[in-house]
């Protein structure tokens, strides 16, 4: 049974920094592209940042570039995402994705795995 278990949301303030963690089980994490992805309220699902499955290649949104990272631990079977400089365009509910064993990892098609999500919420 796939599990991913996102966490580290809350509430912060503009210009602060957090770091999001998705705790993946009951896959070979270690052969599947991952993602982050957020959904404002009233907003369609946004991909944020995605990485390969070596973790050789990553990419970010433009909306994030410069301020986001995403890496991953593959001996922890762990996502993560590094916030900085957060903005109140950022909240949201960030989730975790996996893709296809040694997939693309470009398009939200491309993956098909999802957690709960976490809340985000960054005041002015």
């Amino acid at each position: 049974q796939v599990q991913l278990v996102e966490s580290g949301g809350g509430l912060v303030q503009a210009g602060d920094s957090l770091s999001l963690s998705c705790a993946a089980s009951g896959l070979t994490f270690s052969s599947l592209p991952m993602g982050w992805f957020r959904q404002a309220p009233g907003m369609e699902r946004e991909l944020v940042a995605t990485i390969s499955w070596s973790g050789a290649s990553t990419r970010t949104a433009d909306s994030v570039n410069g301020r986001f990272s995403i890496s991953r631990d593959n001996a922890k079977n762990t996502l993560y995402l590094q916030m900085n400089s957060l903005t109140p365009e950022d909240t949201a509910v960030y989730y975790c994705a996996a893709g296809r064993s040694r997939g693309p990892f470009y398009y939200s098609t491309d993956f098909r795995s999802w957690g709960q999500g976490t809340q985000v919420t960054v005041s002015s």
